[in-house]
């Protein structure tokens, strides 16, 4: 086995947490295997819960990034476990375990037909990827984008973001924004890897001053851009791509979704992003392809019966209903899993928001009701695991909670009744 790369000086190590750099956790030790685009078979989804069963507390967290995290894992278990990642796929390079961060749009090819083959693409960067061993110094908060056309990945801000466009032309996005890169789809992984390569290259990021692109300055990321523009299958253009104004409320699309082809695909959102071993058994069963999206949720691209797997899910207690007050509910792991934590906020939202219906008071065309925001519950400051995007903040402080909501003036409560009826008003948008 090659020794693991040293990551760059940044001022600390990269404790991004991999299948093979644990994270210490109250709880245990934490893995994060990484599944570029959410792609995953059910022969792996199922070896994921055995792993979690035997090795873990019995749960898969799915993350923001659409990956799966394992908790509670003891250090003796730490070879086993890489060894049945291994076996199964999803460890394909020791060196670049941690960097193999791809988004891919869940939805890609369900509601209506993709400009390109997303999944094939997200396999061809992550190939691209491994192969080139200088990509193995990216820490692992970096982030690739592979989109479908529509613009749902690469809003998040990607370092490296891949946008299909018109005539055969794949924008190269930097950072979330247009620069005039551009490839063809032959070419695209290549690209992509180019601009990592370049991110890598400047002296910002080698003095240890730059984990992501965001942290470059101007003048640093005009770099980047220049000797990306300069990769074979590069090219420049003055045209920009015009990014889409945001969807009111958040995007948790839930519910049976009639394929363009005739087929039926469901989609699941998965309350807290937290499965039990039998809810991924059970995902495994109904369908042989699986894809993990950054709502953290689930979707299964082609279904028989989406009915009766719904109605199946649902007794499961994962959520298939669009009006589920779970839908745009997030939480950091808090107590017990995490020492910084002042609370369990997971409890707390559940507390809030079980049996919530979801706000209402107003009509929005798309979604049938009031539109309202995502919220999310955290035990500390740092807001591990925020989603992007305007969000309502619930922070633990020890003696209840603060609510920090885009432009309302912050609320400081304890818990209780009072707690959730201000969380909801927070979630309505004004």
């Amino acid at each position: 086995m090659p020794a693991l790369p040293s990551p760059p000086a940044r001022g600390a190590p990269d404790a991004c947490p991999g299948a093979l750099h644990l994270h210490p956790a109250a709880d245990g030790l934490l893995a994060r295997i990484r599944c570029p685009g959410g792609l995953l078979t059910a022969v792996q989804l199922r070896l994921l819960a055995a792993v979690a069963r035997d090795h873990g507390d019995g749960h898969l967290e799915l993350t923001s990034r659409a990956n799966v995290q394992l908790r509670a894992v003891a250090a003796t278990a730490t070879g086993p476990l890489a060894a049945r990642l291994r076996a199964a796929g999803l460890l394909p390079s020791t060196a670049h375990e941690r960097v193999r961060n791809i988004l891919g749009s869940a939805l890609a090819d369900i509601d209506s037909p993709a400009a390109w083959d997303v999944g094939a693409q997200v396999r061809a960067l992550d190939a691209a990827i491994c192969a080139e061993p200088d990509l193995a110094r990216l820490s692992g908060r970096f982030l690739f984008a592979v989109d479908d056309g529509g613009g749902d990945t690469v809003t998040a801000r990607a370092d490296v973001g891949l946008l299909p466009g018109p005539d055969d032309d794949v924008a190269v996005l930097l950072a979330g924004a247009d620069h005039g890169l551009r490839a063809g789809p032959a070419d695209a992984a290549r690209a992509a890897v180019a601009a990592a390569r370049a991110f890598l290259d400047d002296p910002d990021a080698a003095a240890g001053s730059a984990w992501r692109l965001d942290d470059l300055t101007p003048a640093g990321l005009d770099r980047v851009v220049t000797r990306a523009g300069t990769a074979p299958g590069v090219r420049r253009t003055a045209r920009r791509w015009q990014q889409p104004p945001p969807a009111a409320g958040p995007a948790v699309p839930v519910g049976v979704r009639h394929r363009p082809d005739g087929d039926f695909a469901l989609v699941v959102a998965i309350p807290l992003g937290r499965l039990t071993v039998d809810q991924a058994d059970l995902l495994a069963a109904a369908s042989p392809q699986l894809r993990i999206t950054p709502w953290r949720g689930v979707v299964l691209p082609r279904v028989t019966d989406p009915a009766g797997w719904a109605d199946r899910f649902t007794r499961a207690g994962l959520v298939t209903d669009p009006g589920s007050p779970w839908l745009g509910v997030t939480a950091c792991a808090g107590l017990p899993g995490c020492a910084r934590s002042r609370a369990d906020v997971r409890a707390e939202a559940a507390a809030t928001h079980a049996g919530r219906p979801a706000p209402t008071g107003g009509v929005h065309p798309s979604l049938g009701r009031r539109p309202h925001l995502p919220v999310h519950w955290i035990g500390c400051e740092r807001g591990c695991g925020t989603p992007a995007g305007p969000v309502v903040r619930v922070t633990a402080t020890g003696a209840g909670y603060q609510i920090d909501a885009p432009d309302r003036t912050r609320v400081h409560l304890p818990t209780g009744a009072a707690l959730g009826a201000a969380v909801q008003t927070a979630r309505e948008e004004p």
